[in-house]
């Protein structure tokens, strides 16, 4: 499993997890987060490896459309990266600081 592709699950199950079923996120909890085995998620649900498998794929599907369609976790990425800019440029300006560290305060909650 190539790590970009673990990140980016694991970012995209941050910001939608709510909007699956308890089983995928069960399922992709234990593989991208866990480090579950295929093998170690089908003993641990009495069911095929492959039933898992399947599970998994059509969860990433999920997780990637809503992302096409809500920008969330991409949204986020520029959001931080307008944040880390401002703070380098207006290092100094305190208040601009204080505001930016709660905004970001906000978006990690």
């Amino acid at each position: 499993m190539e790590i970009e592709k673990t990140n980016r699950m694991n970012a995209l199950f941050e910001f939608y997890a709510t909007l699956l079923t308890e089983k995928q996120m069960n399922y992709v909890e234990l593989y991208y987060a866990d480090d579950y085995s295929l093998a170690e998620i089908a003993e641990e649900y009495k069911i095929s490896r492959q039933a898992v498998y399947d599970n998994i794929k059509r969860t990433e599907k999920v997780l990637e459309t809503y992302e096409t369609k809500l920008h969330m976790y991409s949204d986020y990425i520029v959001r931080e990266q307008i944040f880390a800019d401002l703070l380098a440029k207006y290092a100094e300006d305190t208040y601009l600081v204080e505001q930016i560290t709660i905004l970001q305060s906000l978006e990690n909650e």
